[in-house]
């Protein structure tokens, strides 16, 4: 493969990795608290689009947004709710618990193998061949996160409900003060987090059309590393640190060795040690933003 192939399935990657630190960085964006649950509403739509296997696949898809839909707005009741005003730590550690409960649930109820989810595979059939070695899937993954972003952009900065979601970025309680309505901005957040986590299910599944158990957590870690990294406080430069992370992951893939494949996560983890050493506040933070140093 050329430097133009790598390239272009580092973006690829890059871009799926955008559209997950989205939906983290905008619960924090609203709420200022941490969702690390996200990652189990991805799994759960990947789980469903194997249980609706011999279903059309149209009908799968719209399904599989419903499901997640409902389960980032049964995650906003259940747990954001009764946590609202709670620190971004006591958020982070009971979210964590809530996703390893889910993983044990995955676990009871699909069991330990891999469920096999072959929709949409000739996604995965080469579009240019030869030593670039492009495949439709990733053209659609690059295509999906630059509509979606785009998408996004134009809803918070062109719309009156984007303004409103801002303002309640910017103060909760002034927000409410001037007559902003919460409860449907905090709604409307999940339901765009819902939305993310159904388009990251699809094409994570035809990518790896092998869903497991712990398919949810190892996609939510690497993309919250990618928001730490780009700056927690921002969507866009969370959603940045987000591509950074999973381009550099897509890259370290492609140049090392295959012995050396099993140490690209831990590579990654390390060049984002090294950044936040020299930027605590987030490689894409403005200089001079303070932080607080724990």
């Amino acid at each position: 493969m050329t430097v133009v192939g790598y390239l272009v399935n580092a973006i690829s990657l890059g871009a799926l990795y955008a559209l997950i630190a989205v939906s983290v960085g905008l619960v924090f964006a609203v709420l200022r608290q941490i969702n690390l649950a996200q990652g189990e509403v991805m799994a759960f739509g990947a789980y469903s689009l194997w249980l609706m296997r011999s279903l059309p696949i149209w009908l799968a898809i719209v399904l599989c947004f419903a499901i997640c839909i409902a389960g980032s707005l049964v995650l906003q009741v259940a747990v954001f709710r009764p946590l609202r005003g709670a620190s971004a730590l006591a958020t982070l550690i009971v979210t964590f618990g809530v996703s390893y409960g889910l993983e044990a649930l995955w676990l009871v109820v699909f069991g330990p193998n891999g469920k096999p989810v072959s929709m949409l595979i000739r996604l995965n059939n080469t579009v240019i061949g030869g030593a670039i070695a492009l495949r439709w899937i990733t053209i659609v993954d690059i295509g999906a996160a630059a509509l979606l972003l785009g998408g996004l952009y134009a809803l918070l900065f062109r719309s009156s409900l984007g303004l409103r979601m801002r303002a309640v970025a910017e103060d909760f309680s002034t927000a409410r003060i001037v007559g902003v309505r919460i409860e449907r901005v905090v709604t409307v957040a999940f339901v765009l987090c819902g939305a993310s986590a159904a388009v990251v299910a699809v094409l994570e599944t035809v990518q790896t059309p092998l869903v497991t158990t712990t398919l949810g957590l190892s996609l939510i870690v690497v993309a919250l590393v990618g928001v730490v990294l780009g700056g927690l406080d921002h969507l866009g430069r969370a959603t940045a640190g987000g591509f950074i992370v999973g381009f550099v992951n897509s890259l370290l893939g492609s140049i090392l060795p295959e012995q050396q494949l099993v140490f690209v996560t831990s590579l990654t983890f390390l060049f984002v040690v090294i950044v936040l050493v020299v930027r605590p506040a987030g490689l894409l933070a403005p200089r001079g933003v303070g932080v607080e140093r724990v």
